[in-house]
């Protein structure tokens, strides 16, 4: 063999060699893992507290460099109504932002330089100092920073940072009030006129709403239809809560609703002009704090009422016009018409001006201040709302046990129900739905004589069986049947325990404990639901046992949750027996740390009838245990038996859904099956997987995320053909990993 030749074999081993090292021995991208601060999963509720419904705030935005003081404050408050921070001279910041309507304007599109509109509605600065973007893409990090686009922008104020400088040290009271709030000489700088105003936005915080006072145990602070409209909020029906929930009331994340453009003006791409991984149209979820007093709505202010905002929302959003990508939670609803005046009666109750800001009557530049204005809202407002009343005493108060008797309803005897007290409900069939804010309640039905438990009935009409907020709630001994959308809804709520009940029909989900802390859910038999029979999301500490689930679209499911515990349950028949899963667009980002361990998952091979449009719709039958874009499950002791497409999966989130809609770590990192049965999995695959893999199998892993290992000798079938086993060492690890997402990116 020639000389040249055989250089360049050694030299394409040498490169060979080079690249199996490289493989082998570079360590794997890590996986994303957010802080704990930001994981978003589990209950904020105040302990101890008269409900579930008292929350704690987030943590303020303020920095450590520009710390709130009084002096600053009114120094804020003082710029915020001087137009001499506008180059004309005759515009404030609350010209768009007026106290007396919820700090905006009251025009569809907020007014400009000369009168001109821009494209967006003013947004409301209530609370704005719990946010953590500003505007309605986001654009910007701080308060300190979204001053800098209407002070400077030629289209709004248009002034210069050198001119308004200029002009504020030419006005000695402003230079004595910058040198006192900052405390040094010389303070007049830019940098301090957007730090004093922020300071006093940051004061801006309304927080004592008759829903407030309400969650803090006074009964009559909100009106019957206030408090069905509560119910309503919080149901599945609706969903409202989950881009809205309390105490803020608003969501920092962006979503698409399909809000229409308006006729003749560009179409707005919202957070998508900002980052281009976003989708097109999405807006964030404003806070609806004072929502009655700053009409009109939307980033547009295309609805003029909160009515047309209800309907809109009623139609799926943009759903009904064709609009792409609509959030996962904007699926549409049917409200009566008395339902429609309780839910929007509730939006009014979330009015506070407690802490209004006094317009002052003349600031140092001598300039003409707004004046006040008359809002119409303020009118039907104090028609809508109750009086004030004296809060519930109930530090003295010794619990009791309360029996529904013969003609009561359920709810006439919650109602009468404080911290600490036992319900009873007697057997029998009570065709109502019931909500329970009070915490520290156990609410047990009583068997009659055969055993047999009673019954919250729906009739095929009811949204939710039974709604409830109170923390340290336990429900046992009943049966739900024939809701719209959940049979048990615990939202926000910490140290929840439901147990022994049968739930049949109810909609989305059985049992549905959500942004909750410390729950325990065992001896629950769940089925015939369109989601999940047994439900727990974005909560915190969760154990799921000796349940059986049948003929639902899911059986078992922990979503965007953290330490979750799933054992000795027995699904069968379902869609998919157990699921455990991180989704975008919610306010938790993350989903780990949980074990699933001594379950049966047998013959999950029902059709899905999941509604269109929903994350469950899109899961394949014959599923026995799905992973998707989880961290760090442990899977081990269970049985996977006669599931048609795949015993046990683990998958990446763009099996689903598209990039601009992920805002969670897509992969699923960490995760360790080991010590499983598998029986006859994968014998008929759905379609879906048959047209991707060629077959079903015992285990699928779509070979993405980092440290998935697999101790599996039972499975038969596996894709891929050999799963990377815990006992492999690292450098094998890696190239192993890496030849696969090669292969698998040429075939893709």
């Amino acid at each position: 063999m020639k000389v040249w030749i055989k250089r360049i074999f050694t030299g394409l081993g040498v490169l060979l060699l080079v690249g199996v090292a490289y493989a082998a021995f570079v360590p794997l991208a890590p996986a994303v893992e957010l802080p704990e601060e930001q994981w978003g999963a589990g209950s904020s509720s105040v302990e101890p507290a008269w409900s579930g419904l008292q929350r704690d705030f987030p943590a303020t935005n303020e920095t450590a460099e520009n710390s709130s003081t009084p002096e600053k404050v009114e120094l804020g408050r003082l710029l915020f109504f001087d137009p001499v921070l506008s180059q004309n001279d005759d515009m404030s910041c609350a010209s768009c932002h007026h106290p007396d309507l919820g700090f905006t304007d009251g025009r569809p599109q907020a007014f400009g330089a000369d009168e001109q509109p821009l494209t967006r509605n003013a947004m409301s600065l209530w609370n704005v100092t719990y946010n953590t973007n500003f505007f309605w893409d986001g654009r910007a990090a701080t308060l300190e920073e979204q001053m800098e686009t209407p002070i400077t922008n030629p289209d709004e104020m248009g002034a210069s940072p050198e001119e308004i400088v200029a002009e504020l040290k030419a006005i000695p009271e402003y230079v004595d009030l910058f040198e006192t709030a900052f405390g040094s000489a010389d303070a007049v700088t830019y940098e301090n006129v957007k730090n004093a105003i922020a300071a006093f936005e940051r004061s801006i915080v309304t927080n004592n709403s008759p829903f407030d006072r309400y969650a803090a145990g006074d009964v009559n602070a909100l009106t019957p239809a206030q408090r069905r409209g509560l119910g309503l909020f919080r149901s599945a029906a609706t969903r409202c809560f989950e881009c809205h929930a309390a105490p803020t009331f608003s969501d920092d994340s962006f979503s698409v609703t399909g809000v229409p453009d308006l006729e003749g003006q560009v179409h707005d791409a919202g957070r998508k002009a900002i980052e281009d991984s976003s989708l097109d149209g999405a807006f964030k979820a404003p806070t609806l704090r004072n929502i009655a007093l700053t009409a009109p709505y939307m980033h547009n202010g295309v609805f003029n009422t909160l009515e047309e905002v209800v309907d809109f929302y009623a139609k799926g959003g943009g759903r009904d016009a064709g609009v792409q990508d609509v959030d996962i939670h904007v699926l549409g609803f049917e409200l009566t018409e008395q339902e429609k005046a309780d839910l929007v009666a509730f939006l009014y109750a979330l009015t506070d001006e407690g802490n209004l800001p006094e317009i002052p009557a003349s600031v140092p530049s001598g300039l003409p201040v707004v004046e006040s204005v008359e809002n119409p809202a303020r009118d039907v407002i104090s028609q809508v709302n109750a009086a004030e009343s004296e809060s519930a005493a109930t530090s003295t108060h010794e619990p009791v046990t309360l029996r529904v008797e013969p003609g009561q309803t359920i709810q006439e005897v919650v109602d009468q129900a404080l911290p600490g007290d036992t319900i009873e409900v007697p057997y029998g069939v009570y065709e109502e739905h019931v909500i329970i804010d009070v915490s520290d309640i156990k609410f047990l039905g009583i068997p009659n004589d055969a055993g047999e438990w009673p019954v919250i009935e729906g009739n095929g009409t009811g949204s939710d069986g039974v709604i409830a907020s109170g923390n340290n709630f336990e429900m046992a001994y009943f049966q739900v049947k024939n809701f719209t959308s959940n049979g048990v809804l615990v939202e926000g709520s910490t140290h929840v325990y439901l147990h022994d009940m049968y739930i049949e029909n109810t909609g989305v989900y059985g049992v549905y404990p959500v942004r909750c802390t410390d729950v325990l859910i065992e001896r629950i038999e769940g089925t015939l639901m369109n989601d999940a029979a047994i439900y727990a999301g974005k909560s915190k500490d969760v154990v799921i046992r000796d349940t059986l689930t049948y003929g639902n679209v899911i059986g078992i499911e922990l979503e965007n949750t953290v330490n979750g515990e799933v054992y000795n349950n027995y699904a069968h028949d379902n869609t998919i027996g157990i699921f455990i899963d991180l989704l975008p667009q919610l306010p938790s980002k993350v989903s780990m740390y949980t074990k699933v361990y001594d379950n049966i998952s047998e013959n999950n091979n029902g059709a899905n009838f999941g509604k269109p449009g929903t994350a469950v719709s899109l899961i394949p039958p014959g599923t026995g245990m799905l992973i998707l874009a989880a961290d760090h499950v442990e899977v081990y002791g269970n049985t996977f038996k006669g599931n048609k497409t795949v015993g046990l999966a683990i998958f990446n989130l763009t099996i689903g859904f598209s990039p601009e809609e992920i805002d969670v770590d897509p992969n699923p990192d960490h995760n360790f099956a080991h010590d499983n049965i598998y029986e006859n999995n994968g014998y008929d695959a759905d379609p879906f997987v048959k047209n991707m893999l060629g077959s079903g199998f015992d285990i699928v892993w779509d070979t993405t995320g980092v440290d998935n290992r697999f101790d599996e000798p039972n499975a038969k079938t596996s894709f891929p053909p050999a799963l990377p086993k815990s006992n492999w060492p690292q450098p094998l690890y890696n190239l192993y990993w890496r030849v696969l997402n090669f292969a698998v990116g040429l075939i893709s």
